[in-house]
This record gives structure tokens, C-alpha cells and sequence, in this order.
């Protein structure tokens, strides 16, 4: 599928799988699409599953905006303060768009937790409460990281009755997954790799048909110790070799070492879960000339999890590090906290700086990146995907150097693979149903769901929107009875649906837009819609709405090919509409 296309979809206000191979443009199509959103006035949520993946992309991480954190499981209990949380609350309402990039590093858990947390908050039983999903993201990269020998429990967490849990780590397994009715947009184009040699080997590791040419390719960028680049950033698959290699640089460099160690307090099981999850070791040596990673965001100061830079000095006075970064801002580094909180009290908490030598780094922090070269030994790869994410760092075969590596290396994960070729079958339904739409079709549906969202129509152009004023940085308030509002009221009246769109000098379709819209919103009941039905359309509900119930679906299409087309689908969104619950 074409960027066009994915975006033409996605502004119809449709539930999105975005995905495709590194280089597609998944973050060139979700920064244009939040663009849009932004010049049509709609409230947008920009997440990801990491502190540097939602960097990329302007956001934060999906933990923080939903509030659920290092949770690893959500009671009823922990719903219920979450949608007490007056911030959260507020975030989460006035939100209609939520994307979150970097979905293959989110476990199926965590994407069920977002989902409860969005229909308790939003208090609508749809899934995710009725926000438009924009999920972005690649499956052949490293899945999330689960830990399989999760402690015991303490008395943080209630012991009730918890939300439904996935069987597999891997977040297309969620239960949520399903009912969200994503259209799969598999982006096929290429601009990262302009090497075609090298893209066809990347290629042939996600098709799973790397042969004698791919392996004699790879072969080609083989180098020994002795000669590799020094300047080039080295990627590894252990923890280990990467804090030896840092080491051993660190030990290379002359003068003084400044040694920064953490401090903690709190509980001390989450101390340690705390000290487990954190980048920055528990003791940092540092001197003039390492090379360092910032380990946590900062807006304020200008870094981010994965920013890189090197140690120019300490300040006199503080002994802080001063970091000059690649871009050449200098930065003198505090120690931040990491603590874990409860109703705004700290319950545990560690402090360090938010740093970590960077001579070398996993793949797993790799992920993201965009590298000119880099160095990697792929002899030790013992996870699916590990090889394929370090290879796909570099922009091209020139700018690989490769000191070994295992078959493991060109693995991917069975269950990947096949999802993969389902997700490519999608796409292509998906990419003939919008391409053979009529436009006005087309347009007709992302008005609708413009206005729907309480956005403005037409969105405004780039040009129009560059000579508005902007007023300290604030949207100017609509003076105009909402839109909704204004179909409600007039729904109220008894009107029926051609007199209120006659009256509007909207079309049907948007009006009866609005009427789903405001069930899903709960401002109206399934039972006041009684009279739109036609009288034979009211003979056939039950039928219908037993096919919905049977197929456990809120999905036109199933409902469509079960009962042989013998209804149109604007019957069966009306009968989906007075479906109760």
C-alpha cells in the first residue's frame, strides 16, 4: 500500500494497523496524519511503547499516558483510581485520536490494560471507548520483553478479580485486538535503504528465503577486530559484551575517574523492580572523553532515552557532567528520580544521573535508530529478530561491519511470519475497497468523522493555517453550539433523520454519523433510536442482531457475508446501533 492510500484511510477515522518494512515511512504517514488532525482542531494522543520511539514521533510513552505505568497486571481495583484521577481523566476524555507507535514492543497485556483503562475512563463500552486507534508498527522487530518469573505478590495490589489476560506476549494476541476491527495498511514503498542489494537481503529475511546469494552478501561485510571503524556506534545482543566493551574503553582513556552512585529509598522489592528497569547502573564511572547515552527524557534540558553525547568536563562547583551531545548542545546532567507512586505519594524511589557509557549498545536499545554505519557481532543472537533489527540500522550494505554471526541471525519468529502473510492479505482488501471508492465517497467519510470528532471542516491547508495567529499557543474556543449537541437537540424534537439533515444542509449519512457517535458517547440510548428503522427493517432487527451476537462482533462485514448480503449495510449499522449491550 502506498503512504496516499494509508493516509486516505486513516483520515476516514477508521481503526488503524499501520505497518510495513523499516524505511516505509510508518512516522512520515503518522506525522502527516497528525498534522491533519492538528489543523482540523482534533485533540490527538501521540504515544509509543518507549521513551525513544515516542520521541520520534513527538509523544510519550503509552504507560505514562494511560496511566497503568509499570503494571504488570490491572485489578478493578486500579481502573477505578485511574478513573479518578482528575489529570488522567482529563487527558483521556478529551482525547479522540489515540496512536501508539512501536506496537510490537507492547505485550498483549499492556494493550488489553490501555484499552480497559480508555472504556472505564471514556465510559463507553466500545473498544477503546470510542476513540479512533492508529496502531504503528513492525512485528519483525524485537518482541516485548516479558518477564517470565514475575515475583509474588505484595500488598500494592489488591487481590480482586483482573482483567482479561492474553496467552501469548506478542500484543496482536490481546483480546482487544480483534474487536478494535483494524484495517491492516502494509506500506510497501522503500526510502530508507537506496541500496536495493541490501534491501533485497532484508527483504529475504522477513519472507524467510535468505539463500547462498543473501548469506555471500552478508559475508562480503565481514571485518576482524583489528579493522573496524572506531567511530562507529557497536550493537550486541548480551548485556555483557556491551558493559565489557564500555569498560575496556573507559579503562583506555587517561585521567581521573568521577564515580556517581545511586541512591534509593521505599519498599525494597520495588526498589529492586525499580533498579531492574532502570539503564543507568547502579554504579556510573565516567570521565573526560566517554561516550554516553541519556537514559531518561527531558524536555527542559533538550534530552531524550537514547540521545547520545560525550563527557567534556565536570562543573566546578557541582561535579555535574557536562555532555556535549552530536547536535553540539552542552548539557550539565542532574540526577533524576525514578520513583513509583501512589495517589501522588512516592512509595519507592531511586536517583542517579540519567546517563550510561554508550561505546556500545544492545539491539534491543538500537531499535529506532537510524545509523550511517555501525558495528555488530551477530554470533551470540539468541532471540528472534535480534539480527534482523541490527541489520536494518544501517542505511545501506557500505555502512555494515560485521564481525560474526549465527544462523539465529537470519531467524524469525514462526508466529510473526505467519501473521505477517495474513496482515499482507488485509492490506490488499483494505487498499481495493478505498481505491475503487468513489471520492466523493471517500470524502463524504472523512468529513463525517471530522465533524463527528468536533473538528473543523474543511480542515484548514498548511498555508491557511501558517498566517493564522497563533494566541499564546492556545486553540480559539468555537463560539457555534457543538455539532453533536446541535443533532441531539434536534433529535430530541422528534424529528426525523431527513428533517434534521434537511434543516443542517448536511447529508443523512452524517447526521446518522452523529447519532452513532453520540450512543457511543452515551448521551443517547439504543431506546430513543426506536423510530428510525423503517417498519420492515423493525421486522427483521432480531434476526440481524442475533447474527451480531453469534459472530461476537460489532463489525459490518461478517454480518454481511453470514446473512448473504440479504441486507444493505446501511440496515445493518442501523440494527447495529439499537444492538444493546
Amino acid at each position: 500500500m502506498t503512504q496516499k492510500t494509508a493516509l486516505n484511510i486513516l483520515k476516514t477515522g477508521a481503526n488503524v494497523f499501520l505497518t510495513g518494512e523499516p524505511g516505509s515511512g510508518k512516522t512520515y504517514v503518522v506525522n502527516d496524519y497528525v498534522d491533519y488532525l492538528r489543523r482540523a482542531g482534533i485533540e490527538t494522543a501521540i504515544t509509543a511503547s518507549t521513551g525513544i520511539a515516542a520521541t520520534h514521533i513527538g509523544g510519550m510513552t503509552i504507560h505514562s499516558w494511560s496511566g497503568i505505568g509499570i503494571k504488570k497486571k490491572l485489578t478493578k481495583y486500579d481502573l477505578e483510581k485511574i478513573a479518578t484521577s482528575e489529570y488522567l481523566v482529563k487527558r483521556i476524555r478529551r482525547t479522540k485520536v489515540l496512536i501508539i507507535d512501536e506496537v510490537s514492543m507492547i505485550s498483549a497485556d499492556t494493550l488489553t490494560m490501555v484499552e480497559a483503562v480508555c472504556r472505564e475512563v471514556k465510559g463507553v463500552s466500545a473498544p477503546f471507548g470510542g476513540l479512533q486507534v492508529v496502531l504503528v508498527g513492525d512485528f519483525f522487530q524485537l518482541p516485548p520483553i516479558v518477564d517470565r518469573q514475575e515475583p509474588a505478590p505484595t500488598d500494592l495490589f489488591l487481590e480482586l478479580e483482573t482483567i482479561e489476560q492474553s496467552t501469548s506476549h506478542f500484543s496482536f494476541s490481546s483480546p482487544v485486538w480483534p474487536r478494535a476491527g483494524l484495517i491492516v495498511c502494509y506500506l510497501t514503498e522503500q526510502h530508507r535503504q537506496a541500496d536495493r542489494q541490501f534491501s533485497a537481503v532484508l527483504s529475504a529475511i522477513r519472507s524467510e528465503t535468505v539463500g547462498v546469494l543473501e548469506q555471500e552478501i552478508v559475508a562480503s561485510r565481514l571485518v576482524t577486530p583489528n579493522t573496524v571503524p572506531t567511530e562507529a556506534t557497536k550493537l550486541f545482543s548480551h548485556n555483557l559484551n556491551v558493559d565489557q566493551i564500555n569498560l575496556d574503553k573507559l579503562n583506555k582513556i587517561s585521567g581521573s575517574v568521577r564515580i556517581f552512585t545511586m541512591k534509593s529509598e521505599g519498599r525494597e522489592a520495588l526498589v529492586i523492580t525499580l533498579k531492574k528497569s532502570c539503564l543507568s547502573p547502579e554504579r556510573l564511572e565516567l570521565k573526560i572523553g566517554a561516550r554516553v547515552m541519556f537514559t531518561k527524557n527531558n524536555q527542559r534540558l533538550g534530552f531524550v532515552n537514547g540521545t547520545l553525547g560525550e563527557v567534556i568536563g565536570f562543573a566546578k562547583l557541582s561535579g555535574r557532567p557536562i555532555v556535549k551531545t552530536k547536535d553540539g548542545r552542552r548539557i550539565e546532567v542532574e540526577s533524576m528520580a525514578w520513583p513509583v507512586e501512589e495517589n501522588g505519594r512516592a512509595l519507592a524511589q531511586i536517583t542517579q544521573l540519567p546517563l550510561r557509557l554508550a561505546w556500545a549498545i544492545t539491539i534491543h536499545k538500537s531499535q529506532g535508530m537510524s545509523l550511517d554505519e555501525a558495528v555488530m557481532d551477530l554470533s551470540q543472537v539468541f532471540e528472534f529478530g535480534q539480527g534482523y533489527v541490527a541489520l536494518s540500522r544501517v542505511r545501506s550494505l557500505a555502512g555494515l561491519h560485521l564481525l560474526g554471526w549465527n544462523q539465529k541471525a537470519f531467524a524469525v519468529h514462526p508466529q510473526v511470519l505467519s501473521i505477517d502473510r495474513n496482515f499482507c492479505q488485509q492490506s490488499v482488501v483494505g487498499e481495493e475497497t478505498f481505491t475503487k471508492m468513489p471520492m466523493v465517497d471517500l470524502q463524504k467519510m472523512q468529513r463525517n468523522f471530522i465533524l463527528a470528532s468536533g473538528g473543523q471542516w474543511p480542515v484548514k491547508n498548511e498555508a491557511d493555517e501558517k498566517s493564522r495567529p497563533v494566541i499564546n499557543h492556545q486553540r480559539i474556543k468555537k463560539n457555534k453550539i457543538d455539532t453533536l449537541d446541535e443533532t441531539l437537540a434536534l433529535w430530541r424534537q422528534d424529528q426525523t433523520l431527513k428533517q434534521i439533515a434537511q434543516k443542517r444542509k448536511l447529508a443523512e449519512s452524517t447526521i446518522f454519523s452523529h447519532l452513532e457517535r453520540l450512543v457511543l458517547q452515551n448521551q443517547l440510548k439504543p431506546a430513543e433510536l426506536k423510530r428510525l428503522p423503517s417498519p420492515v427493517l423493525t421486522k427483521a432487527l432480531p434476526k440481524i442482531q442475533t447474527v451480531f451476537k453469534e459472530l461476537k462482533t460489532r463489525n459490518l462485514l461478517p454480518v454481511f457475508e453470514k446473512m448473504g448480503g440479504a441486507y444493505s449495510y446501511d440496515d445493518l449499522r442501523i440494527a447495529r446501533l439499537l444492538l444493546e449491550d
